[in-house]
């Protein structure tokens, strides 16, 4: 092995992240299992012989994996793990092994990348090394970030015995109530509205590769990842938006104000009638259901897609704006969000990728100042919520101009900054002068 590749900056700041992900998923397999479950890295291996819960998204992190590979790879790893999937569905099927709760098909997938794992140590060296591992860890991290997820919202209803709903909805009337309003316009397309609705809520991870696929197509010819691509930012939400959970737990309308929250409910209303809310304060809830809607991570990830899917064909920035919208009209149709926590979402999102851009960049003072305009405006939005609810239900007029304008203002200085730093590319080093031969 050529343990001087190891040296190199780059090949320790990954060697770094991987331990760093390495810690963390072992204090959430310690923390799940505290609480009688198994944790993220337990729930994957496991994966590998029973049947998936995420199969689609297996074979999604599968190609994202293959992006670092040939033509003529891709086809015998994408044949390996259907055909191992095949065998494995095979003796299911001779034993009487009945599937209730996965998918019969993705075991293959982590098989193949393990098998890639193998390959990179016994059968690569140098950069060809460290391409192939970075693509099995582009597509691991995928994977693991749903495992990882699952954790994080298993953690937060042990953890936050209540809930802060009142408070989001007594602000949201400043928007005049969003979440009520799209819930009876879905109810009112029933089968067709909320059955194309829920596939785009389910299945936003795989939308997100299919993105990321059209940024990272170059990646087997040219040998390298480009600098920024929406894996990254996906990743980050997912890693960040969980703290903010912790800090601000919400269920969404329709546990708190409706059927989904049985007895823990506090009035079974949404999406027919308001609630009347005098003074909000913050109620006990189950210990199931998590506490995941503060800000929306699903309208944060389908930002996110809509942004990157800007530079790609017409196919891509139709599906984009597509799935934004329609991600949207999920989160607030089923009454999984607050109109709120949508805006907190957006400006999540923005700001996240604003960061990653600007260290790209140096930290240019232009990405410093964004960054920090972002996080001001997100921990306004968040204090206002629990702080200003009930002047911001008294003062519609005033408020709700307000909030809009904050999350427009992040998205203009997003796109003024992102415009002139792609009319002006970062500035690379200069070349150090060699001293002539004597």
């Amino acid at each position: 092995m050529n343990f001087a590749a190891w040296r190199q900056p780059r090949a320790i700041l990954w060697a770094t992240a991987g331990v760093i992900t390495l810690g963390f998923l072992i204090a959430l397999e310690i923390a799940a299992r505290h609480y009688g479950l198994p944790g993220p890295i337990v729930n994957q291996a496991r994966e590998a012989i029973f049947p998936p819960k995420s199969g689609f998204l297996l074979y999604a992190s599968m190609a994202l994996m293959m992006v670092v590979l040939t033509w003529r790879q891709r086809f015998i790893a994408l044949g390996t793990a259907v055909g191992i999937d095949l065998t494995i569905l095979l003796v299911r099927w001779i034993t009487d092994i009945e599937v209730t709760d996965g998918h019969y098909f993705g075991s293959g997938v982590l098989w193949v990348m393990a098998g890639c794992v193998v390959i990179a140590f016994t059968r690569r060296t140098g950069s060809e090394r460290l391409l192939l591992l970075k693509g099995v860890g582009l597509g691991l991290l995928l994977v693991a970030g749903r495992k990882t997820g699952d954790a994080w919202l298993l953690i937060t209803s042990k953890t936050k015995p209540e809930v802060l709903d009142p408070y989001l909805a007594t602000a949201d009337q400043a928007l005049g109530n969003p979440s009520w309003l799209v819930g009876r316009l879905v109810e009112a397309t029933e089968p067709v509205g909320p059955a194309v609705l829920d596939y785009v809520y389910v299945q936003l991870a795989v939308a997100a590769v299919l993105a990321a696929l059209y940024q990272l197509r170059n990646v087997a010819t040219e040998r390298r990842f480009p600098t920024h691509h929406l894996v990254r930012t996906f990743l980050v939400i997912g890693l960040l938006g969980p703290g903010i959970y912790m800090i601000f737990p919400v269920v969404g309308p329709v546990f708190v104000y409706g059927a989904d929250g049985g007895q823990w409910a506090v009035a079974n209303i949404w999406p027919n009638a308001l609630p009347s809310i005098d003074t909000p304060q913050a109620v006990p809830f189950d210990e199931i259901t998590p506490r995941n809607c503060m800000p929306s991570l699903h309208t944060a990830w389908a930002t996110t897609i809509f942004v990157h899917s800007r530079r790609g064909p017409r196919f891509l920035r139709y599906a984009g704006t597509f799935w934004l919208i329609a991600t949207l009209g999920a989160t607030l149709g089923f009454g999984y969000h607050y109109g709120v926590d949508l805006l907190a979402g957006v400006v999540f999102a923005l700001t996240i990728e604003a960061a990653l851009r600007a260290h790209d960049r140096g930290w240019e003072p232009a990405g410093i100042r964004l960054v920090a305009y972002g996080v001001g405006v997100f921990t306004a939005l968040l204090l206002s919520y629990r702080y200003l609810a009930t002047q911001m239900a008294d003062l519609p007029w005033l408020f709700g101009p307000l909030l809009v304008s904050a999350m427009l203002s992040v998205i203009y200085a997003y796109l003024r900054t992102t415009r002139q730093w792609d009319a002006a590319p970062a500035a690379t080093p200069r070349a150090v002068p060699q001293p002539e031969a004597a």
